[in-house]
């Protein structure tokens, strides 16, 4: 590439904008001799092959747009590593600047830019493009006033990737759509949202949902409802302000398409009598100032016959060939949809099945359909697979099917909310058994020495009354009982098993064994203590004592009495009778 000049053609003169996805240059087409705005794809995104792919296929679907409304797209390329587009140049600055300069817009110059945009987005949307990035940034005021709706194609190629560049929702919160926030299926409604959000910051100078966080805005969108845009001027109409909510319902199927959007800015318009809201109606036509469409009376059936009483006859939706008829209809339906739902049988064309799973639903729906097939997306929960991303696929990866076979995607909403239950004071069992109940898991397990029974919950994380999602894992801390102190044992011998009680109740251990052995010492001196003096035990310990017991004398041999003695008789002959003397003392 020459120094400032693409393909030898797009001399770039001037950098006039740029975003997250790419810069956008002043340029002079040499060969056509025209001012021309080059938009050249950042780095990141020029690198990715996938992305690349689907990119200039979106980029040649809008090519093919032509209208007033919309900022023309010339041509597509690459030179060496750059990616480019390049467009019709628009000299004249964005909605965005306009609003911020002026602080917000009248009511009839609000719904006429309102109205212009939402023709750019009729005329996509009849050509099968979802614009996915509506937001007053990518809107150009000409000099004159016009409008033009820019970046069609490159928004729609880059949201299929969402989540695949650095790991953040390509796009603009402020003005997603709720199922844009929530990553779900994108449909022409939810331009018509995007618009809705710009039409209120025209009205009103203000953003209907702010935040210090996209996630916090993104949550709004999908919960809150925008305050009322009376309260930021109580002077709006009650039919713009009406035009307003309609277009922002969370639902998609709530929201208007950009047909019946037109329709209500044109009645409105003229209703509130703006020059050019809408074509004037012929001046004979009596319906042309009301909001209701005519209605036709066939005077049939107001009773007004002349030919009769008429009350007899059957209306025609009883009749039996209206049944018959009704029935044929359903069961050609009811085969046509069996029929079609697993292809074209008359194309003999097969195609391999891609592999999605994993993938943002977005993404996973253009790449099946660009292999000729047909999506059908089932959501449920899965805490395993992120909200929005393919869980997986019917029929599988790689399966040779016909074209336009319906490829079945079942796609994560997330885990399932619950609230988080308060587990403090069970046992780490029945907590365990509740929390499986639940679908959730035990994650960490910590123990804390507590006054509380051993196992016993003590914290939880999360908290109770938290919002938790189904499969998600619960750190538990429980209780390791009281904490248990150390006793120095004293020295209990010399000493009496009574006094030894006493010290031993003291120190808060146990008495054990009492035995005996003999000994010299007193009885019932303590001989031997278990465990020994100066141990350091636990409380509640058990201590055995051996006490002293007294030592049995040696028995001894009585000496034999006197021969004399046992026999009352002297050496000297018979021993004398005892003389008896009476009370007086004579013999």
């Amino acid at each position: 590439m020459e120094r400032g000049i693409l393909d030898h053609r797009y001399e770039l003169l001037e950098h006039i904008g740029g975003g997250g996805m790419a810069d956008v240059y002043k340029a002079h087409d040499k060969i056509l001799d025209r001012m021309v705005a080059v938009k050249i794809l950042h780095s990141q995104l020029a690198n990715d092959e996938e992305f690349l792919e689907k990119f200039r296929l979106e980029a040649k679907g809008a090519a093919r747009l032509s209208h007033s409304n919309i900022v023309g797209i010339y041509d597509v390329g690459h030179d060496s590593d750059k990616y480019y587009i390049v467009m019709e140049y628009i000299a004249g600055e964005t909605l965005k600047k306009k609003v911020q300069r002026e602080g917000c817009l009248s009511v009839e110059e609000s719904l006429r830019v309102a109205k212009e945009i939402a023709r750019a987005l009729r005329e996509a949307h009849a050509n099968n493009l979802v614009h996915c990035d509506i937001k007053p940034h990518n809107i150009l005021v000409t000099q004159d006033g016009r409008v033009k709706v820019a970046d069609f194609g490159i928004a729609r190629a880059v949201t299929s990737s969402t989540m695949t560049y650095n790991g953040n929702v390509v796009g603009s919160v402020h003005y997603f759509s709720p199922e844009q926030a929530k990553g779900t299926k994108i449909t022409p409604k939810s331009d018509i949202y995007s618009l809705g959000v710009v039409l209120y910051e025209m009205l009103t100078g203000e953003l209907p949902f702010t935040g210090e966080t996209t996630v916090s805005i993104a949550l709004k969108h999908l919960q809150e409802e925008p305050k009322p845009i009376c309260q930021h001027n109580h002077t709006l109409p009650p039919m713009v302000e009406a035009i307003v909510q309609k277009a922002m319902a969370k639902e998609p199927e709530d929201r208007p398409s950009s047909d019946e959007l037109i329709e209500d800015i044109q009645h409105t318009e003229r209703f509130l009598g703006f020059e050019g809201g809408f074509e004037t109606a012929g001046e004979s036509d009596p319906f042309a100032t009301r909001l209701m469409p005519r209605v036709n009376v066939d005077k049939k059936q107001e009773g007004t016959e002349e030919d009769g009483d008429t009350s007899s006859v059957l209306p025609f939706y009883k009749s039996k060939i209206f049944i018959v008829a009704a029935t044929l209809v359903v069961f050609v339906g009811f085969m046509a949809g069996a029929f079609f739902a697993f292809g074209k049988f008359w194309n003999m064309a097969e195609v391999q099945v891609p592999d999605v799973k994993a993938r943002p639903m977005a993404l996973a729906k253009q790449l099946i359909e660009t292999a000729n097939l047909r999506v059908k997306v089932v959501e449920q929960f899965d805490a395993e697979v992120a909200a929005g991303q393919v869980i997986s696929q019917t029929p599988d990866a790689g399966a040779t099917v016909k074209e336009q076979r319906v490829v079945t995607i079942y796609v994560s909403k997330g885990g399932e909310d619950l609230t988080m239950p308060n587990l403090k004071g069970l046992s780490r069992l029945s907590a365990e058994d509740r929390l499986k109940k639940m679908g959730l898991t035990v994650g960490s397990v910590y123990e804390k020495v507590s006054e509380q029974e051993a196992w016993t919950v003590l914290e939880q994380e999360p908290a109770a009354g938290k919002k938790i999602q189904k499969g998600q894992s619960v750190d538990l801390t429980v209780s390791k009982g009281q904490p248990i102190k150390l006793v120095n044992v004293p020295d209990f011998t010399g000493g009496t098993l009574d006094a030894a009680k006493d010290r031993l109740k003291q120190l808060k251990l146990s008495l054990g064994t009492v035995s005996r052995e003999k000994s010299r010492q007193a009885s019932g001196t303590v001989l031997h203590q278990t465990p020994s003096a100066g141990t350091d035990v636990d409380e509640g310990t058990t201590v055995d004592f051996v006490l002293a017991e007294p030592m049995l004398s040696t028995p001894t041999t009585p000496e034999k009495p006197d021969k004399k003695e046992e026999t009352g008789k002297s050496e000297e002959g018979p021993a004398k009778p005892p003389t008896r003397t009476n009370e007086s003392g004579k013999k």
